[in-house]
Order: structure tokens, then sequence, then C-alpha cells
């Protein structure tokens, strides 16, 4: 009898115990993990998790700190700030265990995001392996966050590297631009340098701002459309679906019912040779076409079949796809590499004939559905599966439009995805700086110095430094050379990116690329002289140099007796020169109205450049207009004149 009691008491013991949660040791966000750089001259939060509740304690050199986590087993313990030095060991110690992180060393630090020209790595860049064979530099860190997004911010990384010192085997695979500037800064700032990466290749700015910076800058629908998202996909792709079509018939002036995703739209439908990329269908009209292809399959379906649910997969869209189902929006997407999968609802599909539609918009490179066929299917919700791999048709939108809305919850081209994972994980982590290398995305996209400006506030506000500088690099020249004056997507970015750091009141500089591109690549190499620019610039803005942040900059312009123009340019080192003629070029006297800009020879004394006049209407002046422009105006350090447009008083 006695037996079975102990027994009976040591099982409800067992049981009691079971139903305890396990205590969870505390492990530090990866952001603090070994050989992290913290930033000097700043209060230090250390974030990671614990167990709910519980008290922790943290040590950081001689300094110890107490917090506790919160009902989810979050904590942040914030240290008094510490001048350069270590190396140290991070401590954190509750009652579940200890987390360590060991050779923490306190410096300075530098977040670098963007897209495919921040992205771009060090082996990849010109002179790559004499740079990488020279890497090796035990105070340098290198810390690269993995792309991903997130229709909600998120709390925690979900895919970094580790902090990593700049070595032959670690520097390769870095960001260039932002390794060669963090290299140049740690010559002249003689502390530890710690660069943090976070870009993701062909991503637009609206996706790199949070919730607030989008209301901020217009974009709160967008905003309001991703959390609808979140909640109802299916509502939310309607909607979206609603809104491309309000564009598409203000862009065309298309009558509602007669446009091209209707079941019974007359286009040129031709039958498609082969799943694939378009280019690769040896059609002449296609082999480097970029624009819009509509996509049709019919299918037929039984009365039981259609009265179902379903599911229909398309397999990927280059770029981007506007999907319907017997003319109603079903889905859409961005990202090339991934699969589209729409649910339909009951009443989506109809007995008899069914028509699916696929717009393809194609900005760049290879463009439309390349499969596998075997992956494309409509599956229906009993289980039955209709292969859609064949018998599709084509038809080329000749028609040129701007480009079409995303949808805001697309990885690259969404409103707040890449911030919401790759940046507000970051929480209030120290900076000295940010190096900002973006734009190519947003070319013909109006608003971009408003956007570009509510960002920066908004990673200001999350980092807590009001003042925290920007160093933005200006787009670098691509695409056709100019023969003539004429309006440039690329040069009105351009412009955007000068007023906004205009507008930052110092806290902002250009790095300039304007002479660094290459027409025909669209990720040039000289990433090696891109980083030094950005250093230059970031030793004004962040470190107090003296030096101009970039290079010449216009400052004002005055008319001259002959109509013409005189133009003064601050931040001038030594005087203008113009290289290789005795004349400036790339300058252009324009009217107010469109079309009528000309080419103007510039003379150029000290640090002014004067324009004659030509006896036509003046009201305004632009340098450098053009998506690839030749120019030759710099100063004597070697630091070209930026772009611009300026009415004249």
């Amino acid at each position: 009898m006695r037996t079975r009691r102990l027994r009976a008491c040591a099982t409800l013991i067992a049981s009691s115990l079971a139903s305890v949660p396990a205590m969870a040791q505390p492990v530090l966000d990866p952001q603090f993990g070994d050989q992290a750089v913290l930033q000097r001259d700043q209060p230090i939060f250390i974030r990671g998790r614990a167990t709910a509740d519980e008290s922790v304690r943290g040590r950081l050199g001689d300094t110890e700190v107490a917090a506790r986590a919160n009902s989810e087993g979050r904590f942040e313990l914030a240290f008094p700030a510490m001048p350069a030095g270590g190396p140290y060991r991070l401590t954190v110690a509750a009652a579940s265990g200890t987390a360590s992180a060991n050779d923490i060393l306190i410096g300075d630090v530098f977040l670098c995001s963007g897209q495919s020209n921040m992205e771009l790595a060090v082996a990849r860049a010109q002179d790559a392996d004499n740079q990488i064979a020279a890497s090796t530099d035990p105070m340098l860190r290198l810390f690269t966050i993995e792309r991903a997004s997130a229709l909600q911010p998120v709390r925690d990384l979900s895919k970094v590297s580790g902090w990593l010192t700049s070595a032959p085997d670690t520097a390769g695979g870095f960001s260039a631009a932002c390794f060669y500037m963090a290299q140049d800064l740690r010559r002249s700032a003689d502390v530890p340098i710690g660069a943090i990466h976070s870009s993701w290749g062909g991503s637009r700015i609206s996706a790199w701002m949070g919730d607030d910076a989008l209301r901020a800058s217009d974009q709160s629908a967008a905003s309001d459309l991703r959390q609808l998202y979140a909640r109802d996909p299916a509502a939310a792709s309607e909607r979206m679906g609603r809104s491309w079509e309000a564009w598409w018939r203000k862009t065309t002036g298309d009558a509602p019912g007669r446009e091209p995703w209707q079941a019974d739209a007359a286009l040129d439908w031709q039958p498609v040779p082969r799943i694939g990329y378009w280019e690769e269908w040896g059609i002449d009209a296609l082999i480097a076409f970029n624009g819009m292809v509509w996509f049709r399959r019919v299918i037929m379906l039984t009365p039981a079949q259609a009265r179902q649910a379903a599911t229909l997969a398309i397999g990927p869209v280059d770029d981007a796809d506007q999907t319907w189902v017997n003319s109603s929006p079903v889905g859409s997407g961005g990202n090339p590499g991934t699969p589209r999968v729409y649910a339909l609802k009951v009443g989506a599909l109809q007995a008899g004939r069914n028509v699916i539609t696929v717009n393809a918009h194609d900005s760049y490179g290879r463009g439309g559905m390349p499969g596998p066929a075997e992956a494309m299917r409509l599956t229906l919700a009993d289980g039955t599966v209709i292969a859609l791999g064949e018998g599709w048709d084509y038809a080329v939108e000749t028609r040129k439009a701007a480009r079409p809305p995303r949808a805001p919850w697309e990885d690259t081209a969404g409103a707040g995805t890449l911030y919401n994972a790759m940046i507000a994980p970051l929480g209030r982590i120290g900076l000295k700086g940010v190096a900002w290398y973006q734009g190519e995305s947003d070319v013909d996209l109006p608003g971009y110095a408003q956007r570009m400006a509510a960002m920066m506030a908004g990673w200001r506000q999350q980092f807590g430094v009001p003042d925290l500088p920007f160093a933005i690099v200006q787009l670098a020249n691509y695409g056709a050379r100019a023969t003539r004056p004429s309006e440039s997507g690329w040069a009105a970015l351009r412009e955007e990116q000068r007023r906004a750091v205009i507008a930052d009141n110092g806290r902002a500089a250009l790095a300039l690329a304007i002479d660094l591109g290459d027409p025909a690549d669209i990720h040039p190499g000289q990433k090696h002289v891109v980083g030094r620019r950005l250093a230059h610039a970031m030793r004004t803005i962040g470190y107090g140099a003296g030096d101009p942040p970039s290079g010449p900059a216009i400052k004002a312009i005055a008319r001259t007796t002959d109509g013409g123009a005189v133009l003064t340019f601050s931040d001038v080192t030594g005087t203008l020169v113009s290289y290789g003629s005795s004349l400036a070029i790339g300058f252009e006297l324009c009217g107010p109205a469109p079309g009528s800009c000309r080419y103007a020879a510039g003379t150029v004394s000290g640090d002014t450049v004067t324009l004659a006049g030509d006896g036509q209407p003046v009201t305004r002046v632009r340098y450098a207009w053009a998506d690839s422009p030749t120019i030759n105006l710099y100063d004597s350090a070697g630091h070209p004149a930026g772009p611009f447009e300026m009415a004249i008083p």
C-alpha cells in the first residue's frame, strides 16, 4: 500500500514538473555576439532573450547594469557611454543561466544599406584580388544581414553571418562600397570600425521605410494595404487589383470592359512557343524586350468543378505580375524568383470556359513566365489537379505606359517590408553614420526627395540619434550616352537626391558617382572610389573635418548682359578645372518650355563658369542632365562637379 502511494506521489510530482515551462537560458541578439563593435560615446543598449519576467544582469568591462525580461522574454540592458577601446567581454546572467560574447570592441559603427550597387561584393568589384589580399585588419569588423522581408516589424534578425574580422577569407563576400568606406575611415579615425551591411538588389526606398515614414511621405494607403494583407490576403489582393485596373484605365484611356484582362479581349494573341523567358523564344522582337506582355490560358470546367474553391499556381513571373481569373483580379507579385500561388474563392470559377490572364511587366534583364511547366496548375478543393503548363497564348503590349503600381507586400517593391525584417530588428543599436546607395529602382517614380527625408527621419528616430549622418551615393551614369539635350529619369532622380541632401541642413552629404558608371552596366565596378568618396563625405558630416563633403556644388546663378549666365560653385578645393578641353561641357541653357534646352559650353575661372547667351530665352540651367552624361568639370582635388537643375532669378 505504501509503495503504491509513493509511486502515485512520484507520478504527481513528475506531472507537475512537466507542466512548468523550462527556464530559457539568456541569448544575446546576434548583433551583440563575439567580435562585435559597439558605438563609442553613446549609451549602449544590449538586447536579447531570457525567461519571461526574470531579472538579468549584464557586465561589459567593469560596468554592471540590471534589467528585467518582459512577458515575452525580451530584455534590454542600458550601459552608459564608453570611449573607444577593448577588447571586452560581455556577459548576461540570470537565474536560468548565462550568455556571453568575447572580443568586444568599442569604436565607430556604420550601417550600409540600399539596393544592388550597395550589395555588390568586394569579390565582384574592380581590383578584387589585390584588395582582398590586403584586407587583413583585426580592428575592422563586418556584419551582414541576409535578405528577409516581413509584413510587420519583427524583433529578431532572421539571417545573419555574425561578426567577422576583416581578412582575405571574409572581405570578399562583403559589400564593396561599405567595405572600402569603412577601410578608408579606419585609416583616419584610428579607432575600431564596425560595418553592418543590410541591402537587397532591386529594392525601392519605400521598402526600407517604417510605417511612420510611409505616412509622412503620402504612403498611408500602401501601409494600410500591407497590413490588411497580413490579416486577409484575398481582400488585399482584390483591392490591389482594382487599384491596378484604375491605373491602367487612367494611363491608357481604355474604357471599362474593354481592357486587355477581359475574358474576351481581342488582342493579337499568339501561341506561347514554350514556357520560359520570352528572350529565349527565338522571336526577334522579344530578344531584348523590356515592357509588358499579356499571357492567357483558357480552361474548361464542369459545373461541379466550378463550384469549388481552388489554388492557382503559375510559377515565378519576371519581374512583376497582375493576374486575373475571368476578368477579376486574384493576385500580384514582384519578386522574380518567387512562384505565384493565388487562392481562388468559391465563385471565382464558372462552368464551361474560364480565362486566366497574366500581365507580366519586365523592366530589366529577362522577362516572362519561366516555369517550370509542371509547377503550373490549378488545384481544386477536392484535390483535382488541372495542368497549366501548355496551351498559353501571349500578346505584346505595344502602348508605352508608366511603371505600374506594385503590391505593398512585395519584398523589394513593397512598403516597409525590408525595414520590418532588416532594419527594425536592430533596435537602438548605436551608430556613427549611415551609407545609402539606392535609387535605381525609383527612377520615374515622383517624390523621391520626400521619401528620402521621411526615411532618414524614421531611422534617426529608431536609433535615437537626431543628427545621425547620412552619406548618400548619387546615381552613377548609366544608359545611352546623350547626343542632344533631352529629358532623363536618371537625371531627375539625381536632382531629387541633391535636393533631399540640401534640405537636411548639413546632416547628409552626397558621394558623387556621375563619372564612375558604365553606360552598359548598371553595376559599375569602381566601388573602391565610391567607398573613398563615401568616407570623404562621412569625415565631413560625421567627424567634423573641414573639407567639402563632396565636390563642386552649384551655389548661385546670375544672368549676364548677353542673355547667358554665370554660375558660382561652392565646395571647390583649389579652383575649377575642365579636363581635356579649355571649355566645360555638359551644360544646357533652357527656356520655360519642355524641349527648349540646348548645349552651352562654359568658360571656367576660379569658382565660376560662364555660359554665353545664344539669343534664345533662358530661364534655367541644367548640368549633366542625361542618363549617361559626358562631363569634364572638376576641382583641383579631382572631385567632379555635381549634376543640377536651377532656375535663373
